[in-house]
């Protein structure tokens, strides 16, 4: 039995052993870590920045044939998949009404190039007459002056006494005559000149009545060429939605009733793909992309953008953004085409297609994996450079990565460049070799700097599993 007086020191080395356990108790767990991370070590490597766009293969050259007037289908000259050349006939349309009408004009044509004939031939008649009376205005003229002299004479004989008086008469008689004959030549001469004018003016008249039934005639024939038609370029007749005995009617382009065949030159091929708002500002013509076709996902296509489009596109409607009174409230894509180097020979327009396009690449730079980065609030600082006390909302946020330094996470902020499928380049902020934290996502989305954590993926100095 232990003596009384020895009990006070007894409770006091048990006082004194518990106070020691529950220090090291209270130390050993804050020091125990309460997060299990996986991590990774920072390394220099390739990166390629891609944007992926959907669409479908087109070709670069494409018509659509439509019908630009009534009738019936009577003849179809090609099948679809055909080869046709330029200017080759495809189809016919009933034209019997347009051929008449052709023919009549054609008659119309004719009779006018008659009546022309006869008002030239008129005005050559009349020419004649003119130069005529011309004539005989100067055979008048001359027989007037002569007729003027010998009335003369015959005065001054008369006054002299030296002819008679029958004979002076005879002198003035013939001077008078004279003188009406040149006064009725030329009246002649003036009829002659009105007539030979109204000639002109008539066969003037024919003429233009010649190059009116012309004009008719090439408007009928324009509207009978309507009836045939023909390939405007040359390629493949992708599209043959009609057969013979239908009737095509003028209407909307592509409407049914209204769209006869498609032809497209497949010699050169193209991916048309929608590429969302964000993306479109690293787009240049001719960077260089992949094409995958859904059907043929074993035989990817190399090609180069060719064209980007100005006009956005709303993605619910297709329509352009200008032609829509909600676009701005609705997520817009932008037109991109990719021209393909060596295209499948098998493509065929419509098929789906996705392009993979390469915006940037670096070579040997630092890069971490996506799911590393993360946002933080930055803790502010006071003038004395120590931290202020931590409010909701009251710092900056930035992104960057939590660091491992003896087991510990730190906040690390950093700036990144472009970035890959999985990795993102890394422009300062942390060093090549360094570990960062990679996962879980619960892990990093509650993870803050200078807490301590478990590894699992034996990277950090080999201490791996459970710490």
């Amino acid at each position: 039995m232990i003596p009384l007086r020895n009990q006070p020191n007894r409770y006091w080395i048990v006082a004194g052993a518990l106070t020691i356990a529950v220090a090291l108790a209270a130390y050993f767990w804050g020091r125990s870590p309460t997060k299990t991370v996986q991590t990774t070590r920072i390394q220099r490597s390739g990166l390629v920045a891609v944007v992926t766009a959907s669409g479908e293969i087109k070709p670069k050259d494409s018509v659509h044939i439509s019908a630009n007037s009534f009738g019936r289908i009577v003849e179809i000259l090609v099948k679809e998949g055909d080869f046709v050349r330029k200017g080759q006939v495809l189809a016919r349309l009933e034209a019997v009404q347009a051929g008449a009408d052709v023919q009549a004009q054609q008659a119309q044509l004719a009779a006018a190039q008659t009546d022309i004939g006869s008002a030239e031939a008129a005005v050559q008649t009349m020419q004649a007459a003119v130069r005529t009376a011309q004539a005989a205005m100067a055979r008048a003229q001359a027989q007037l002056t002569r007729a003027r002299q010998d009335f003369r004479r015959a005065q001054s004989l008369q006054e002299e006494q030296l002819i008679s008086r029958a004979a002076f008469e005879q002198a003035q008689a013939e001077h008078n005559v004279a003188v009406a004959a040149v006064e009725e030549a030329d009246a002649r001469r003036a009829q002659a000149d009105a007539q030979l004018r109204q000639s002109q003016s008539q066969a003037q008249i024919a003429r233009e009545r010649v190059r009116q039934a012309a004009a008719n005639l090439e408007r009928w024939r324009d509207a009978l060429s309507k009836h045939t038609f023909v390939a405007p370029l040359e390629g493949i007749v992708t599209d043959l939605p009609v057969t013979v005995g239908e009737n095509v009617v003028m209407g909307v382009q592509n409407s049914p009733g209204s769209l006869l065949m498609t032809i497209a030159d497949l010699s050169v091929i193209t991916a048309e793909v929608l590429v969302d708002e964000t993306d479109v500002g690293a787009i240049q013509v001719g960077q260089k992309a992949q094409v995958l076709v859904d059907a043929f996902p074993q035989q990817p296509g190399a090609g180069q953008i060719t064209e980007i489009g100005n006009t956005a596109v709303v993605r619910s409607t297709g329509m352009a953004a200008g032609q829509s009174a909600t676009s701005s409230q609705q997520a817009k894509d932008f037109k991109v085409v990719i021209t393909l180097d060596s295209p499948h020979p098998e493509l065929r327009p419509g098929l789906s297609a996705t392009a993979e396009i390469v915006t940037a690449t670096r070579e040997n730079v630092l890069t971490v994996p996506l799911q590393a980065l993360t946002v933080r609030e930055q803790q502010l600082q006071s003038q004395d450079g120590a931290p202020k006390p931590s409010v909701a909302g009251d710092g900056q946020e930035s992104e960057g990565v939590f660091v491992i330094r003896d087991r510990t996470a730190f906040f690390q902020p950093v700036g990144t460049g472009i970035s890959g499928f999985s990795e993102v380049e890394i422009l300062n902020g942390i060093e090549e070799g360094d570990e960062v934290v990679t996962g879980s996502y619960e892990a990093l989305r509650s993870l803050q700097s200078g807490e301590r954590v478990r590894i699992e993926n034996g990277l950090s100095d080999g201490r791996s599993g459970s710490q």
